[in-house]
């Protein structure tokens, strides 16, 4: 019988490793528990600071003997406490409303004039200027608006008043320096007309190229190539912007104290001195105050953060609507 020998066959390769071996999965986890740690911590901090004004506010808004969502008068410091928010709610929401229907149709102009009119050269170093106004601090705004903006504006309040007088709310009852919010409005458009600016000039160069050379291609002119395309495809990036301006209007402070003359009269005509914003109202009477009248300007400052945690969560599931803008798809 004949013998076999074996055959020696040749030792199995060692299995790869993945790029990085131990070490790129230790730096993946890493990674992954300080992004977990960092989203936790960002609402640690939320949920602190909403318990803290929540809680100085039940102290405050316990001894008010007023009702603090209607009452017209803010004096803490009364015997008894008399205070509520009803001037400032007013005051803040018409001030960052006119800022809004001023700085979106301007803010969506530049932006498409510089994505798709302004020719390359000029297109950058526009866009630079428009960023850089976002860096202007507040005070400088306040001081430009209080020593330029406000007596500049009395010319254009008294033509207002002669011919739209009719529409009541540029019905001028108190004629005097404009220092009312109509002018807060104009200062606040300057303000977040950067930010709407900014956010729809990348909506807009996200447009898929194909979208406007079809439009081209069929014989559309470059407005109707915009109409058709451009602004269909950025409406919610527009609307976000816009949620996002709004944000920084109601939580302006400096430049409005500087602008304002504040007072306790709620009225709808615009041009008439006076009105209130919460953060006007806090910087104004926070150094004055005393304990029981702190607890009452957190109280207010408490509404502003729902107000704002209400505008910029708006913003953020108007984003989620389309992937391209929520980062779903990165």
């Amino acid at each position: 019988m004949a013998s076999t020998t074996p055959i020696d066959t040749p030792p199995a390769p060692p299995a790869k490793s993945a790029p990085g071996g131990s070490t790129g999965r230790l730096g993946d986890t890493i990674f992954s528990g300080l992004s977990k740690g960092s989203g936790i911590l960002l609402l640690v901090i939320m949920a602190t600071i909403a318990a803290f004004l929540t809680y100085r506010a039940t102290l405050a808004i316990s001894q008010d003997e007023g009702n603090f969502l209607t009452t017209f008068d803010w004096n803490p410091a009364g015997d008894p406490p008399v205070f509520g928010i009803a001037v400032l709610l007013f005051g803040t929401v018409v001030s960052s409303v006119i800022a809004l229907v001023i700085a979106v149709p301007v803010a969506v102009g530049i932006a498409l004039f510089i994505s798709h009119y302004a020719p390359r050269r000029l297109a950058a170093p526009l866009a630079y200027v428009v960023d850089l106004l976002a860096a202007v601090p507040s005070i400088i705004y306040g001081i430009w608006g209080a020593l330029f903006l406000v007596p500049y504006l009395g010319g254009l309040n008294l033509w207002l008043d002669q011919y739209f007088s009719w529409t009541y709310i540029f019905d001028q009852t108190q004629p005097g320096v404009a220092r009312n919010m109509f002018t807060v409005g104009i200062l606040l458009a300057i303000m977040i007309l950067p930010i709407i600016t900014s956010v729809s000039r990348e909506v807009f160069l996200q447009v898929p190229r194909m979208n406007e050379e079809a439009a081209l291609a069929l014989g559309a002119t470059r407005w109707e190539v915009i109409r058709m395309s451009v602004l269909p495809f950025g409406r919610s990036g527009v609307i976000s912007a816009s949620m996002l301006g709004l944000g920084r209007a109601l939580g302006e402070t400096m430049a409005v104290a500087t602008v304002l003359s504040p007072n306790f009269l709620m009225s709808l005509h615009l041009l008439d001195p006076g009105g209130g914003t919460f953060a006007q109202n806090i910087a104004a009477k926070f150094d004055e105050a005393d304990q029981f009248g702190r607890d009452a300007l957190i109280a207010s400052g408490l509404v502003l953060f729902l107000l704002t945690l209400l505008v910029n969560g708006a913003a953020r599931l108007i984003i989620a609507r389309r992937k391209e803008y929520s980062g779903a798809n990165a």
